[in-house]
């Protein structure tokens, strides 16, 4: 019986022997908490926005952020990062296409749109802001909307969201500025609310999380196009 105690006792004492020495080389080669810090990518929160004009308000939704115009009723521009994760939501689009309450001198409306021959373009595509129920809804938003010419915006539009995506999922994470361009009217209109229909469209993409920044600006005209982007 002795003897039975003295081997489950050496047992026991090379067993914490290895723990011991275990433990000493994982604090050893295991970075501290300092370390991963000065190592991560360092965040500039609201990086994404640009310069607020005068008398403008920002607008906070969920996943994206914008300036509406009430002159032309749609935003000037919406603004929000995008990141790996995001990328691959998994919450379906509902279309619940409504006026945003945000708006204090009232967004455009669904009825401008009805008939006019113009898809309700998302400027925020909803496929970046699947990753949440609240901001796939948010999407949906008519502040989020501008008239596109269908083969537009289901063609070459659609393409560089898609681009834009793959950006983000191969870089981790890029910031995405994108609008109608409302400098160069007078524009023809649709609804009761006179929405200004652009000519053109932009969207800006920016990675500086990498050791040397990179950006990359697009200007589309407001039809279909069978050109490639990098045209």
């Amino acid at each position: 019986m002795k003897k039975r105690s003295g081997k489950l006792l050496k047992r026991i004492g090379i067993l914490v022997a290895i723990l011991v020495v275990a433990y000493g080389v994982l604090w050893i080669i295991t970075p501290s908490v300092e370390e991963y810090d000065r190592g991560a990518p360092t965040v500039i929160v609201g990086l994404e926005f640009p310069l607020l004009e005068e008398g403008e308000e920002l607008i906070l939704h969920t996943g994206f952020s914008l300036v509406y115009s009430e002159e032309h009723e749609q935003p000037r521009w919406v603004a929000y990062e995008l990141t790996r994760d995001e990328v691959y939501g998994v919450y379906e689009r509902a279309d619940n296409f409504r006026a945003d309450p945000s708006i204090k001198s009232g967004s455009a409306t669904l009825a401008d749109y009805r008939g006019s021959g113009y898809d309700r373009g998302h400027l925020a595509p909803a496929g970046d802001l699947s990753w949440s129920e609240e901001s796939l809804s948010d999407s949906f938003y008519m502040s989020n909307m501008s008239p596109q010419d269908p083969s537009f915006n289901r063609g070459i539009w659609a393409k560089l969201e898609a681009v834009v995506r793959n950006m983000a999922a191969t870089e981790g994470a890029v910031y995405v500025v994108t609008g109608p361009i409302l400098t160069d009217g007078p524009y023809d209109s649709i609804g009761k609310n006179e929405v200004s229909i652009p000519n053109d469209f932009f969207k800006v993409v920016l990675d500086y999380r990498d050791e040397e920044s990179k950006a990359i600006g697009f200007i589309l005209p407001n039809k279909g196009s069978k050109e490639d982007l990098s045209t």
